[in-house]
């Protein structure tokens, strides 16, 4: 029954290409960065979903080891009874009660000869991603270099200079090892690298979780209560918008540089290549706006005459590219608050419906199977009836699950008597030789511990600067990031699971057998300081942190910094809710009008608006594949760069759309004429005229007949 070893690769391959389609956008990331970041999370998912196959492995072994010693002892018992002429009553019965302490296989038994293999394949390709690959290709993606050279050169000065740290304490380890008197051969060289990252991952392990075993269920309870969800995101949509300004302002300030350097940079110049492949990067719309800007700021009479350097030129584009990667994660943060703002008020509306039929404001469109699989009474039913109980009692059984860590994370070291709650069920499973409920309780642990470990890092997000945003609103460098953690941090995170279950014998000191995977990840033995002290002590502090976040101390001390947390009863969060109101209801409006619009849209047809809207579609395909250079004439688009050419593929020109490009894309584009006001400029009007049906260039926004 080995085929569970087939169905766990295809499990985690299948849930990592979901996961992977649903937060990056596989059609525009590069295809290396594509398969790095598969790779990573189907091995981090893998290591999850084969741990307790190999528990009932390794438990199984030694059930056959002891059946072996037990079959020897009797043995030995019989021949010394023989010899010493003493009575057969009780061999043949011992002999007899070994006989039938047969082994089962356990369900889903795999080959002795695969788990080695199998994981010295997963283990070492995680880590030489996670430690020079894709450190290497996320410097790669932000140097602001024009060539391959360059990029290179650039992101291995950055990785020399992070990892010099490392290898500075590893060489002092090193060291000290030597002068204790330590053959270090190649086999202990291997053991101090993993167990060296596995310390690493242990202590950002124990900090995430003494987040999550409490923060976990405080959250699913807080969800459950409508009010205060609706509070909660007013405050997050306030805090949003203030990110989202200072973004547009940032990009505002690189593109006016940028726009400067443009006109100073000639046609004929060596470095106008480079000035291109910068301005390939900017959207249209913003470089237009940049222009203006420039221009109303007193810089447009003329153009300066000082070149600037290929180094300045660099610094320039690295801005630009983290400008840019800023703006879009704000907007697509915003963007996703905004909707989840309105389902909550729909909610809190729909709530005491009598026709228990949930309607929304501002209704999405669904195909004819979406509307009948989820219709809107379902709907009602679960959003307004089901989710709130549900949610409590994912509560209270996410609190005990978390307790049931935490204890067991505070007495798992203790040997005689067994404290730790894991460790007591697997005995009890391991004597009955119930090998399926091994699995189970595996999995479950496991699988709680990835998802608290995990969602920690979605919610803290390292001060906003990786997020996963679903829709396929990630960009590369978080995905990248977040493949690195889970290659770091499910290591360990194992590790710590045989120790609670006693499956470590350098931990209990018990002579136990050992799995496969502890054999090959090996021990920090010739450490005693972190063998018998870190490894061992540290995850007893995991209490300290789930205090800590209890009391909210964090947020009381970020507040008290000057960055705003959402804490009750505080006059600053009353402000930034009723901001968040004002903010959602000037959405709203905004919404409102977009509808308008499109039904004076629809009423108003005519066939020369049919004409003039193929024109405009026709100059939007132009006006994609043309680039602005300083004088403002287009020119042909240069093929774009990628992760092996001259630059990086991120391809900025497809940020978050505003709400008139969603409405345009779902409805089509505004056709209605646009009133011309005295002194106004023409150039970016569309006029149409009674006879002749034509007009001037098409208009610069969607909704300038708004």
């Amino acid at each position: 029954m080995a085929y569970l070893l087939p169905f766990a690769i295809c499990l985690a391959l299948c849930l990592a290409g979901v996961s992977l389609y649903r937060y990056g956008n596989i059609k525009r990331q590069h295809i290396i960065v594509t398969l790095s970041v598969l790779m990573a999370w189907c091995f981090s998912f893998l290591i999850v979903f084969t741990i307790p196959l190999d528990v009932t492995s390794t438990l199984y072994r030694q059930c056959l080891q002891n059946q072996r010693i037990g079959i020897s002892v009797t043995t030995l018992r019989t021949i010394d009874s023989i010899n010493n002429n003493d009575s057969l009553d009780i061999a043949p019965a011992k002999l007899r009660t070994e006989k039938n302490m047969e082994c089962q296989a356990p369900w889903g038994m795999i080959p002795e000869a695969v788990f080695p293999n199998l994981w010295r394949i997963i283990y070492w390709s995680s880590q030489f991603l996670t430690w020079l690959i894709m450190p290497l290709m996320q410097s790669y993606l932000k140097a602001g270099d024009f060539t391959i050279k360059g990029k290179l050169k650039s992101a291995l000065i950055e990785n020399a200079i992070y990892y010099g740290s490392y290898l500075f304490i590893c060489g002092i380890l090193l060291i000290y090892i030597a002068a204790k008197g330590v053959t270090l051969d190649w086999q202990k060289l291997k053991a101090i690298a993993s167990s060296a990252s596995n310390t690493w991952g242990l202590f950002l392990l124990v900090l995430l979780l003494g987040y999550a075993l409490v923060e976990v269920p405080r959250s699913l309870w807080n969800n459950a209560k409508p009010g205060f969800t609706v509070q909660y995101a007013y405050f997050k949509l306030s805090k949003l918008n203030t990110e989202k300004a200072e973004a547009e302002e940032n990009v505002d300030d690189v593109l006016e540089s940028l726009q400067g350097i443009n006109r100073a940079v000639p046609n004929n110049h060596e470095l106008r290549p480079c000035v291109e492949t910068i301005m390939r990067k900017v959207p249209s719309e913003l470089l237009e706006r940049a222009v203006r800007n420039y221009s109303r700021g007193g810089n447009g009479g003329g153009t300066s005459t000082i070149v600037p350097s290929e180094k300045a030129l660099i610094r320039i584009h690295k801005q630009v590219i983290k400008s840019l990667q800023t703006m879009q994660r704000t907007e697509a943060l915003w963007s996703v608050q905004v909707e989840t703002v309105l389902h909550l008020e729909d909610v809190a509306r729909n709530m005491n419906s009598p026709e228990r039929r949930f309607k929304s404001e501002f209704p999405h469109q669904r195909s004819k199977f979406g509307r009948i699989l989820y219709s809107p009474v379902l709907h009602w039913y679960w959003a307004c009836l089901l989710r709130s109980p549900f949610l409590k009692a994912l509560c209270v059984l996410t609190a005990f699950m978390s307790g049931l860590v935490v204890w067991s994370e505070l007495t798992f070291f203790q040997r005689r008597p067994v404290l730790s709650i894991f460790a007591n069920i697997l005995n009890a499973a391991k004597h009955s030789y119930d090998f399926l409920t091994i699995e189970m309780l595996s999995m479950i642990v496991l699988c709680y511990l990835f998802y608290c470990t995990y969602s920690t890092i979605l919610r803290i997000r390292f001060l906003n600067l990786y997020y996963l945003a679903p829709h396929h609103q990630t960009n590369e460098h978080s995905l990248i990031f977040s493949g690195m953690l889970l290659c770091r941090l499910t290591p360990p995170m194992c590790l710590n699971f045989l120790g609670l279950i006693h499956m470590d014998s350098h931990i209990i000191k018990e002579r136990v057998k050992e799995t496969y995977y502890t054999q090959i990840m090996g021990h920090m033995d010739v450490i005693g300081i972190i063998s018998n002290g870190f490894n061992i002590y540290f995850p007893m502090c995991m209490l300290a942190f789930c205090l800590a976040t209890w009391f909210s101390l964090g947020s009381r001390a970020l507040n008290a910094l000057g960055f705003q947390q959402f804490l009750q009863n505080e006059d600053i969060v009353t402000e930034l809710v009723q901001e968040g109101k004002d903010l959602i209801a000037r959405e709203k409006r905004r919404k409102q009008r977009a509808e308008d619009a499109l039904t004076r849209r629809r009423d108003f047809s005519r066939p020369e608006v049919t004409a003039t809207n193929e024109y405009i579609n026709k100059y939007r395909n132009l006006n994609i594949s043309t680039a602005i250079n300083n004088n403002g004439r287009p020119t042909q688009n240069i093929p774009s760069d990628d992760l092996l050419g001259n630059g990086d593929n991120l391809h900025y020109s497809t940020l978050p759309r505003s709400l008139s490009d969603e409405i345009n894309e779902r409805f089509g584009i505004s056709t209605q004429m646009q009133v011309g006001f005295k002194g106004s400029s023409s150039a970016n009007r569309l006029e149409y005229d009674d006879n002749e049906g034509a007009g001037t260039d098409p208009p610069r926004g969607l909704f300038d007949d708004v």
